[in-house]
């Protein structure tokens, strides 16, 4: 059933309905959070709290955006708020998708890789939360610059400068590790 229809009953009442949309879109809004956030704990209270703020709104739901898109600003808005709560040095375990473990692998070579990932976190942590954001969307889950734009409520030009400005302090940063 596609999203719209389902939204469409939700926003009548339809708890199923809803359900399902939860099921289809939990997953990647986990994902973006943890990798916002870099703690699990933090991330399933940030996407449950959107979801409870998407049902509440969701007879309000314009649809000038898909659903998607929609939820992806709720949970971007709510870790970006969460980030600003608290203290900037939390360490941020959760990094891109490492490549999958060979076993055959060399053990110098795993611990470089290894070594490689954690400083790619170190350095997606010390990001600004705004440029954080943006990269994450655009890097680890393919979205457009205007997807990005409507999530963080800003310009596609913003959004090409905060993700320039990322991808240059991630380049200087993984410079050793080239």
């Amino acid at each position: 059933m596609e999203d719209d229809l389902l939204v469409e009953r939700a926003a009548e009442g339809d708890d199923d309905a809803f359900a399902v949309l939860v099921d289809r879109h939990s997953p990647p809004l986990l994902a973006l959070a943890l990798r916002m956030l870099g703690s699990l704990p933090d991330a399933e209270e940030a996407v449950q709290d959107a979801l409870i703020n998407a049902w509440r709104r969701l007879p309000d739901f314009h649809r000038d955006a898909t659903f998607r898109t929609w939820m992806y600003r709720i949970v971007t808005n709510q870790c970006l708020s969460h980030l600003r709560g608290r203290a900037p040095a939390v360490p941020l375990s959760v990094v891109p998708e490492p490549p999958a473990h060979d076993p055959g692998s060399e053990p110098a070579r795993a611990a470089e890789s290894e070594a490689a990932t954690q400083a790619l976190g170190r350095a997606l942590r010390d990001l600004p939360p705004s440029q954080r954001a943006c990269w994450i969307l655009r890097e680890l889950h393919g979205m457009s610059y205007a997807e990005i734009a409507q999530i963080v409520n800003t310009s596609e030009q913003t959004v090409r400068g905060r993700l320039y400005r990322a991808r240059r302090t991630l380049m200087k940063e993984m410079a050793p590790w080239r």
